[in-house]
Parts: C-alpha cells; sequence; structure tokens
C-alpha cells in the first residue's frame, strides 16, 4: 500500500513538475537561474539574514563580517534549527594568504559530570532533552574568534541588524512557521520552563503563523549584552550565570566555571583530491571526513557511463556511504580525547582496500582495520574573494528543550551524541567535545577557490557533501541544478552513539524513477521515503577566469542567494 501511494505521488509530482518548469533556456530539472554577480555573494536558508549579510558587504564589510551578521539573525529567524545556544563550524578562505582555515567552534561537556554520574542515573544513553545533553555553547565564541582573526566592522555593527528585527518584529517564512507550530506546543507539553515566556508572551500570547509578526526582545538584549562586552558577557557574568543556574535547577550539571573555560579551536581543514578537485572538510569531532571517505571510494567507478539517478549509482553510493559510515561510528571523536586516524582513513589505499569490498548487491560491513537533527548553513563572498563556508545548530531541531530564563534562546542537545559504552572512542567523559554531524566543505581546484557549499540535515551531511560534489563534477550539473537534483539517503548501519545496529533503508525523493528503485530493490537494497530528511543548501562558486561569483539556494528551504 505504501509504495503504491508512492508512486501515484511520483506520477503526480512529476506531471506538476513538468508543468511547472516550463523554462525557456537551462535545464528543465532546476527552478531557479544561478545568482550572478561580481563584488560579492550570499547565500542562506532565509532571505532577510541574507539581505543582512548582503548589505553589510556593501557597507565595507567583507565575507567574515556579513557571515557573522547573517548567522546572529538566522539565530532569531530559524530558532527551530540554531542560535547562540548552539555550535558553530566553519571554514574560511583567506584572499591574502590563499589558504583554507578551519574553526570548530564546538563546545565541551560539564566538568562536573562523570561516567560513573549517568550510569548511576540507570541511563543507557544521554537523553534528548531536558538538562543531561546540554554542552557549553560555542556559537559565540566562535563569532568572536573568527572576528578577531578576520573581521573588519565592529562587532556592534554586525549584530545591529538582528538586534533591530528581534525588537521590531518580522514575518515568519513558511517553513519556519511550520516548524515551530510542531517543535514549541511539544516543548510546553513536556512541562519545561520558560517556553511560553520566551515564544508566546512576546507574541501576544500565542505562536505566529506564516506571514504574522514574530518578535523575541529577551534575544535582542542578550545581543545588546554581546554586542557591548564581547564574547566576556555571554561566558561571564551575568548572562553565563543565569545559564548555570537554570540548569542546575533543572538537575544538570553544566556551571559557570565550565563556561569561562570555553574556547574554540583554528583547526587545519583536511581534504582529499577527486577527480582534480580539492574537497575541503574539519577533522573530527565532526564527521565531515565521511564525506571525503566515500570520494575516496567512488573514485574509483566511471560515472561518464553511469546516469544519474540509476540503481547503479545510488546502488555505489549507498555501499560507499555504508563503509565510511562503519568507520565513523569506530573512530571518530574528539581528537583531544581519541586517536583518530585521518590520514590513513582518507588515504587513497584504504579507499582501494574497501571498494573491492564494494559487489553487486546490498552488503554488510564492519569498520576497517587501521594502524594507528535541523541545521542552518550560510556562505558569503566579498570582493577580494574571501570566502565562508559556515554551519551552525542546535541539534535535534530547537534543542534540549532548556530555555534559560529571559535570554531568548534554547541550548543545544549535541551531548546526545556521546556513547555511555566504556572504552568507544566518542564514550562520554567530562570536558570533552560530542560526535558533531554538522559540517561545512569548500571545494578548490589548482590551488584556487572554487566552491564554498553546505547541506543540512544531521546524518545526510555527508552524503549530501557527496551528492553535491558527484553532481558538480561527474554529472556536470551547474551550482543551481546541483542542489535542486533529486537527492536520497542511506539510514541505519552503526552508530557513534552505540545505538543498536540496523542494517538500514534507501530513501528517496520522488524524482527517482521506479525503474531504479525496482533496481535497487533487485540488488537487495529495501527502499522508502521520507517527508523531512534531505537538508537545505547553500552555495557560491567563484568563476576562475573572470572571478564572477555564481550564487545558489535550493528550493526546499525559503532561503536566497543574492549579490551585487
Amino acid at each position: 500500500m505504501q509504495l503504491r501511494l508512492y508512486l501515484l505521488s511520483v506520477c503526480f509530482l512529476t506531471n506538476f513538475i513538468l508543468m511547472a518548469q516550463d523554462r525557456i533556456t537551462g535545464s528543465l530539472d532546476v527552478t531557479r537561474s544561478e545568482v550572478l554577480a561580481r563584488q560579492g555573494m550570499v547565500a542562506t536558508s532565509h532571505p532577510l539574514a541574507t539581505q543582512i549579510g548582503l548589505q553589510i558587504l556593501k557597507d565595507g564589510g567583507n565575507a567574515i563580517d556579513a557571515a557573522i551578521a547573517a548567522n546572529a539573525a538566522l539565530g532569531l529567524m530559524e530558532p527551530t534549527g540554531c542560535g547562540v545556544g548552539g555550535d558553530l563550524f566553519a571554514i574560511v578562505w583567506d584572499a591574502e594568504t590563499q589558504q583554507a582555515y578551519g574553526l570548530n567552534a564546538s563546545g565541551r561537556s560539564p566538568a562536573g559530570m562523570t561516567l560513573a554520574d549517568l550510569k548511576a542515573k540507570q541511563l543507557d544513553k544521554i537523553p534528548s532533552l531536558g538538562p543531561l545533553p546540554v554542552s557549553v555553547p560555542g556559537a559565540v565564541d566562535g563569532w568572536f574568534s573568527l572576528h578577531e582573526r578576520f573581521g573588519s566592522l565592529p562587532m556592534d555593527s554586525l549584530l545591529a541588524p538582528a538586534i533591530a528585527y528581534a525588537e521590531e518584529g518580522f514575518p515568519l517564512t513558511q517553513l519556519i512557521a511550520w516548524y515551530m507550530q510542531r517543535s514549541v506546543p511539544a516543548y510546553i507539553a513536556r512541562g519545561f520552563p520558560n517556553i511560553r515566556e520566551t515564544y508566546l508572551e512576546q507574541n501576544g500570547g500565542a505562536l505566529p503563523k506564516e506571514g504574522e509578526i514574530y518578535r523575541n526582545p529577551y534575544l535582542a538584549a542578550t545581543y545588546r549584552s554581546i554586542a557591548a562586552g564581547g564574547r566576556d558577557a555571554f561566558y561571564r557574568g551575568e548572562i553565563a550565570k543565569t545559564i548555570a543556574d537554570f540548569l542546575q535547577e533543572q538537575g544538570g550539571y553544566l556551571s559557570e566555571a565550565d563556561l569561562a573555560a570555553h574556547e574554540s579551536e583554528w583547526v587545519d581543514p583536511v581534504s582529499v583530491n577527486y577527480r582534480g578537485y580539492d574537497v575541503w572538510e574539519l577533522p573530527p569531532n565532526g564527521q565531515g571526513i565521511a564525506a571525503l571517505q566515500m570520494l575516496a571510494i567512488l573514485e574509483g567507478y566511471d560515472f561518464s557511463d553511469i546516469p544519474f539517478g540509476s540503481a547503479e549509482h545510488l546502488h555505489l553510493f549507498t555501499e560507499a556511504k555504508k563503509l565510511a559510515f562503519e568507520d565513523r561510528a569506530q573512530y571518530y571523536a574528539d581528537m583531544d580525547f581519541a586517536t583518530v586516524p585521518v590520514e590513513e582513513l582518507i588515504s587513497k589505499a584504504y579507499a582501494e582496500e574497501r571498494r573491492k569490498q564494494i559487489g553487486d548487491r546490498a552488503t554488510v560491513y564492519h569498520a576497517g582495520a587501521i594502524s594507528a537533527g535541523e541545521t542552518i548553513y550560510l556562505t558569503t563572498a566579498d570582493k577580494d574573494g574571501n570566502m565562508v563556508s559556515l554551519i551552525q545548530s542546535n541539534y535535534r531541531g530547537m534543542g534540549s528543550g532548556m530555555v534559560p530564563p529571559g535570554l531568548g534562546f534554547m541550548l543545544q542537545d549535541r551531548g546526545e551524541l556521546f556513547t555511555l559504552e566504556a572504552g568507544k572512542a566518542n564514550t562520554y567523559a567530562p570536558g570533552k567535545r560530542p560526535f558533531h554531524t554538522i559540517i561545512p566543505a569548500f571545494i578548490s581546484k589548482d590551488g584556487q577557490p572554487w566552491v564554498s557549499f553546505g547541506v543540512m540535515g544531521g546524518d545526510f551531511q555527508p552524503q549530501g557533501h557527496t551528492q553535491i560534489v558527484m553532481n558538480l563534477i561527474d554529472f556536470g550539473m551547474n551550482l543551481q541544478e546541483a542542489g535542486d537534483a533529486t537527492r536520497w539517503d542511506h539510514t541505519g548501519g552503526t552508530s557513534p552513539t552505540g545505538d543498536a545496529r540496523s542494517e538500514g533503508r534507501i530513501r528517496v525523493e520522488s524524482g527517482i524513477s521506479y525503474e531504479t528503485i525496482r533496481g535497487l530493490i533487485d540488488r537487495g537494497h529495501d527502499v522508502g521515503f521520507t517527508r523531512d530528511g534531505y537538508g537545505g543548501y547553500q552555495a557560491i562558486l567563484r568563476d576562475p577566469e573572470n572571478g564572477v561569483y555564481h550564487g545558489a539556494s535550493e528550493s526546499r528551504k525559503d532561503g536566497q542567494a543574492a549579490g551585487y
């Protein structure tokens, strides 16, 4: 019955798409043309945030300034996915040094919470909600780390647009209104404190719907404190005390000392060369190298003879993902606590050995032998050639349900991604950064910047990165086509959190043909679909010949790419 309904939806949607996309020129499979500009480009998942970033560029700011301003706006405008209660990662292409720099702005677990404490609570995993999964929020320190090294305009100027929107209000977009109508009542139903006061009572007692005005004066006040007092206004003093006191009242462990001790870390991005293009990711505690592992495996196949969206394409992709994710579960963790053999995992020699395990049918894999939920993504570029790839998240949608009184934001639940099984790379420990799903990406060619991009969506992210790279390089799509193209993912396998293993399922969007679905079933795959699992894509490409920027923002989100 489910498959029958799926096929009916495919037929309907296919006919609808064909009617809706009789474009005069260009691909019929794309929703819009690329945005083209010379002086600067901003692509985010919210049009107002994009316009804020663009105005910062026009006012003399650089790509780093624009990224910070846009991210601050998104923390207000998309509270269902991000905010100053969460973490941040970024890759910055610096035009002066012609080099990529990585920033890991993820927070650590409470120093006063031990594995024994959690075991004493009869837990087999850290819960998704409440005070226990809350780790130090790293986003604000991430802003100031980026600004100190690369920024140009004063921080108060960068936060001013978001402050104004928080105080005066703005209309909720379609997707965010839908997410908020689902999320906020669920938190209220669980009895979490300060939800009504933060999200309803500041808006006349009711949650705004699409097109209605949403305000958050509590968040405006928090942003004003940060603009005036810098990072210490968040990690020390009244804000830190409010966060720590509230969490401890709720049974948590995060302390003022944990917040005061937090620092972001500059890291060297790592890369693989995929058919002449260098694809850059950040090393763990994130999962970016899973995309590099997948690409290194898939480079061994000639996709000039394998059509996009075919059963062979999805089969090879899925098997490469399964191999990489087994290694992800075994090895990926905070590198201050675990030895992660990054160079070996992304090497061509290791990829060749892993590739030998792929056959014609779906297979169960294990980690190789080595010798050693919602998010936002944005990207910016300026007239000097600086580019920023930035991703930020609270993890499960709005986060833990923990809203400190009067501050206007929810704290992340990223600590859920530890495992409580002793002896694993990602086993919980005090002061440790959890395994992270959010990853920014970058592509260069011949030492020159080419594409800054990201795709949201938890475990989908390395799969989405791999799909985008293949769409651009193997299938010759332009930047907008690469994001609009039909997607799929594979769920299941072994997890870094120690969840029970499942063999998983390939979930496809409606653009995947039944011929492909049947071919996958013949190869032993379980195939299904989902309403909401494929993330959201933003990207900027720099033409190496004339320096023109190409911007793309996909149709699955409310977003916009804009330049000047």
